[in-house]
């Protein structure tokens, strides 16, 4: 069984005992996290695919290690100008142990609670969305501009 799981931006085929290496996670070494945007399930011939996710389905995984990536040398040059410029860069990255692929049948009971803080966070932009509809119809009409006299010709 395999799944196609959605974090940091990027997408990664992960299935039960793999190791990957993904931007930084806000977790301790040694903790269990759990990655709810799977994309895609695979279990031999059965494919689900989500639309955008699939419904109740989570990667677990253990995070082995907080890291750094490779330096990444940036280097800037304007030609005949004298001007350079040299800067590097370190990304951070979380490396991370599947343990387990959940699937709609055996979800964990934390990622059911889940949602429900996600539709509270949606009250408030609802909030703002109405009060911006509000000001836009409170607002008084455009005045318009008055026609253009012809212009007269000299002979």
């Amino acid at each position: 069984m395999y799944a196609v799981v959605k974090t940091g931006g990027k997408q990664y085929r992960v299935s039960k005992d793999d190791t990957i290496l993904v931007e930084k996670l806000e977790a301790q070494e040694g903790e269990t996290i759990t990655l709810s945007e799977v994309i895609m399930l695979g279990d031999g011939d059965k494919i689900t695919i989500g639309k955008p996710q699939v419904a109740d389905a989570a990667v677990e995984a253990k995070v082995v290690s907080q890291t750094r990536g490779p330096k990444i040398i940036i280097f800037r040059r304007k030609r005949r100008k004298n001007h350079r410029r040299t800067q590097g860069h370190k990304q951070n990255l979380t490396l991370l142990k599947v343990t387990d692929i959940l699937t709609s049948a055996r979800a964990p009971a934390a990622k059911k609670a889940a949602p429900a803080a996600k539709k509270a966070e949606d009250k408030p932009a609802e909030k703002k969305a109405a009060k911006k509809a509000a000001a836009a119809k409170k607002e008084p009409a455009a005045k318009k501009a008055a026609p253009k006299k012809a212009a007269t010709k000299k002979a």
